[in-house]
């Protein structure tokens, strides 16, 4: 047996460990089963190779729960370690660095990325342990095998141990504040977690089954009546782990179906299909692997519970994945599998890298291409899931660039009549009937059909096509596009008149003198609320509304984009709601409110308040008094 210190020049590096290198416990699990299936990996590589000749294809990983020894077992069938081995990986190596380590973290805010190649991660143990064993045989046979024992001191034990079998067993001495980690529910939700597609098969206790090897048989009474026997169960291992997920495969090897599995494999409390899936498959000049899924998605832009999760070979970082994968595609789902992302050892940072960059661009480009394809290839199919994909698909264009450029090409807008058109198609269309006088390219879009119904069969009713752009980022879309477009400008049908949107060379003649125009703006002031409507006195088509009230499509789309983030002007959200109040000088009611005397203002109140109604803006005691007038005229 021999005895000796942890090559450190420190007291005690423990707490340094507990301190500096892991921020949640439970990692340690994943630390010890990634190190485990590892050492296996290493034996099937030299089988490989001719230097092995055992049997390496039944190997296994075993975690085991002695909840009355207050112990966690973790056991490999891999390569193994010999008392040399033993001294050089976990005595020397692990704390090679361990005074520049001291060095490093005097200030403690200068945690990340610093530890990456001292070879810690076995250590993590001790942050839920107060003693750990290591029994360990390498797989040359004509090693001994070791026992090595630490209580979390740099003091160590290491001695010849009773172990027959090739492999190591790590003995977790569970510390009274960890004992959470001696509950199978606990554990199993950590195995789940991290280490749901490791490549190695995992056994964590037994399962009942039904016999594979049994068929229950039928049988009839005197009477007739038919009887089962029971399904006869048997008890296996219960393997925790799937090791050849979907994303490791060739995109040749795997059906549509099997990318519906998987998705549900990954999210199992999704019970919507996916609209289409993206296997990401490359080596050079980085390697990744994974599989992004387009999920149906909503106006909604609430970060979504179920995000994209980053692995490195296999093992689970996490499900932030910031920096890795563009913003806009962070409301996509899946997995990303990359051995080149730089994490600092704990895997809870992402450090800065030239490759992170190279990687976000890869993704980003093999999304466009992606759905560049499913655009010409089946356009009418595109259409149909357009909805539930142009929040990624905007936001993009908003985002990236380079993303814009190719979007450009199979990015939609859709009628209110339900005909899509890419933007080049849609300039197309409408060029000859909303270029105004002074040559711009006038596109109109509603928000929501209901609500502004009456300005889209006027617009409608003038030949004009009316986009349905109803997506809660579209104010700061069409302000790109605007920008991006040489005299195209936006304006939603129900921004003011519609010969005030797409203004022509002719102009209509008012039936009203000057004199009636300024008395019948008086009387309509004196009754609307100057603090919230500006009077604004136009002549229109005759069978037009009396009054029609407009909100700017300056004002309304800052608000807008303040609401949604970015653009916007400092303070709009405070902004009071104004209006302006268009007055249809050639409508008939006109000629009755200047001729009414005694029942001028309730004239002027009603069509105010039928106004507000096709605007959505009459509420509370107003609709009341709306619908006690209403009723009190009809009855006069």
């Amino acid at each position: 047996m021999a005895k000796g210190k942890i090559n450190v020049h420190v007291e005690n590096i423990f707490p340094l460990i507990k301190r500096f290198l892991y921020s949640d416990h439970e990692i340690f699990l994943r630390e010890l089963i990634s190190n485990a299936t590892d050492a296996t990996l290493k034996l099937k590589h030299l089988a490989s190779i001719g230097e092995y000749k055992g049997d390496v294809d039944t190997a296994r990983l075993e975690v085991k729960i002695d909840k009355e020894g207050k112990k966690l077992h973790i056991i490999d069938q891999g390569i193994g370690m010999s008392k040399d081995e033993v001294k050089k990986y976990i005595n020397d190596i692990a704390f090679s660095g361990a005074e520049e380590f001291l060095e490093k973290f005097k200030d403690e805010k200068n945690d990340a990325g610093i530890i990456g190649h001292f070879g810690l991660g076995f250590y993590s143990a001790f942050m839920v342990a107060s003693q750990v064993e290591i029994l360990t045989k390498s797989y040359r046979e004509d090693e001994e095998a070791a026992h090595w024992i630490c209580d979390g001191s740099p003091e160590y034990t290491l001695k010849k141990a009773d172990k027959k079998d090739r492999g190591t067993e790590i003995i977790l001495h569970i510390d009274e504040d960890s004992t959470e980690f001696l509950e199978e529910q606990r554990i199993n939700e950590l195995l789940m977690k991290y280490n749901k597609f490791m490549p190695i098969p995992i056994k964590f206790g037994t399962e009942e089954v039904p016999d594979p090897d049994h068929k229950p048989k039928t049988v009839k009474d005197k009477d007739g009546k038919e009887t089962t026997e029971p399904q006869k169960m048997i008890t296996v291992d219960k393997i925790i782990n799937n090791t050849d997920p979907a994303w490791t495969k060739q995109p040749t090897d795997l059906k549509d179906e099997d990318y519906k599995a998987f998705y549900r494999e990954l999210y199992p409390m999704q019970f919507e299909e996916p609209l289409f899936h993206i296997h990401l498959n490359v080596d050079y000049p980085f390697n990744l692997t994974g599989i992004l899924y387009f999920p149906k998605l909503t106006t909604n832009m609430d970060v979504q519970k179920d995000r994209i999760q980053l692995y490195q070979n296999q093992v689970f970082v996490t499900d932030n994945v910031e920096g890795i994968v563009p913003d806009f595609l962070q409301m996509l789902r899946g997995v990303i599998d990359s051995p080149d992302i730089p994490l600092n050892v704990s895997r809870s940072y992402l450090q800065a890298d030239g490759a992170v960059k190279k990687i976000s661009t890869y993704i980003t480009k093999k999304v466009a291409d992606k759905l560049s394809s499913l655009f010409k290839k089946d356009r009418e199919e595109f259409e149909k899931k357009w909805n539930d994909i142009k929040i990624v698909i905007e936001y993009g264009m908003l985002s990236e660039p380079k993303f814009f450029e190719k979007a450009e090409k199979f990015a939609l807008y859709p009628t209110v009549n339900d005909e899509y058109f890419t933007f080049e198609e849609l300039k197309e269309k409408i060029k000859t009937a909303q270029t105004d006088k002074d040559g711009n390219l006038v596109v109109l879009y509603a928000n929501d059909k209901d609500e502004q119904h009456s300005f889209i069969v006027e617009a409608e009713s003038k030949g004009y096509q009316v986009l349905l752009l109803d997506s809660p980022i579209v104010s700061h879309l069409i302000q790109k596009l605007e920008n991006e477009g040489d005299k195209v400008k936006f304006a939603r049908v129900d921004a003011d008149s519609m010969d005030k949107l797409i203004q022509k060379d002719e102009d209509q003649i008012s039936k009203l003198s000057d004199e009636e125009q300024e008395k019948l703006k008086g009387y309509i002031e004196a009754v609307v609320p100057k603090e919230k409507y500006t009077v604004q006195m136009e002549a229109m088509d005759s069978s037009s509304n009396p009054f029609i009230i407009t909100q700017p499509e300056f004002l309304r789309r800052m608000k807008e984009m303040q609401q949604t983030g970015g653009g916007g002007m400092m303070g709009m959200s405070n902004f009071p709601e104004m209006y302006n109040l268009v007055v249809n000088t050639n409508s008939d009611l006109m000629q009755k409110i200047l001729k009414a005397k005694s029942k001028r203002g309730e004239y002027i109140n009603q069509a105010l308040d039928l106004a507000r109604l096709s605007q959505n803006l009459l509420q509370g005691k107003e609709m009341t008094d709306f619908i006690k007038r209403s009723y009190e005229l009809m009855n006069n």
